[in-house]
């Protein structure tokens, strides 16, 4: 197998991104019964009309998502018909995610903001090599704001601000009390995890008295790629989550690394990480 024009593949993502970004913001026909189709959904003014929830519960999935993910897969397996295919909506826990060059695709990061009206969702689009996160566009067709990166050419927002905002002039934040954090509240609302988290936001939360980090303040924007995209361009400070699949992740993953910033664990050796870490209240699951 030849080796990947990476540039070609960030080309040809940008362009799929547009795509489902026109899908996303105009009418589109249902494709089930007659009471449920999607009329209409205006994105920019946010009027909805007859929107169809498939799923119950937070974890919220839409016609849309489908009609995305379907149009992205059918383009890429066309022009790349050797590489795999990794999208949240066909995703089969049989054939997971290997060393094979692989699309990995969120259709609508943010499907529950999407649903509200809110203008906070996107078009997540990765490209993995060897499972390393290698050519990321994450696009957001409310705002038009589209970051972008190659592994090692930079990230860019709207393919002209090198990412981050501030160049090189961005001081080392000192410390979780100056920290603007992300924080995801998730689907899933009991068990382990849930537990974690909700102990764990309020261990932040909480001030230095009561042995809290007391941090600046805390967000949910309710998407994993643009809170992570968010931390490249410097507007966020840090995200935290847990539970998060490959589509989650791996676009913002190539632009935050091009940014300069880090994906971690629990790992020991940035001052910030390690003490952000011991607020952690709990262990979370996978």
């Amino acid at each position: 197998m030849a080796t990947p024009n990476l540039q070609e593949i960030h080309d040809f993502l940008v362009s799929l991104a547009f795509q489902a970004g026109d899908i996303i913001t105009n009418a589109l026909p249902g494709t089930s019964d007659t009471d449920s189709k999607l009329n209409s959904m205006e994105f920019g003014n946010f009027r909805e009309q007859k929107l169809k929830l498939i799923s119950p519960g937070a974890d919220l999935v839409t016609e849309y998502d489908r009609a995305v993910e379907n149009m992205i897969s059918t383009s890429l397996k066309e022009k790349y018909p050797d590489y795999v295919f990794h999208g949240e909506e066909t995703y089969n826990p049989a054939h997971p995610l290997t060393d094979a060059p692989t699309f990995i695709v969120d259709p609508i990061d943010g499907t529950v903001n999407f649903v509200h009206g809110f203008p906070c969702a996107c078009v997540s689009l990765g490209f993995a090599v060897g499972r390393i996160p290698t050519v990321g566009v994450v696009y957001n067709p409310s705002t038009k704001n589209l970051y972008t990166a190659i592994r090692g050419q930079g990230a860019f927002l709207n393919r002209t601000t090198r990412l981050p905002l501030k160049g090189n002039n961005v001081e080392p934040l000192a410390g979780l009390a100056n920290a603007l954090i992300a924080i995801e509240w998730g689907s899933d609302r009991s068990g382990q995890n849930w537990e974690t988290k909700i102990r764990t936001f309020e261990k932040l939360g909480q001030s230095k008295e009561k042995g809290g980090a007391m941090v600046r303040s805390m967000r949910s924007l309710g998407s994993a790629a643009l809170n992570i995209c968010a931390v490249a361009e410097g507007t966020l400070d840090l995200y935290w989550e847990g539970g998060c699949w490959e589509w989650d992740v791996c676009a913002g993953w190539v632009i935050l690394a091009e940014a300069g910033g880090i994906m971690v664990d629990g790992s020991p050796g940035k001052e910030i990480v390690e003490e952000f870490w011991s607020y952690i209240q709990g262990k979370l699951e996978y």
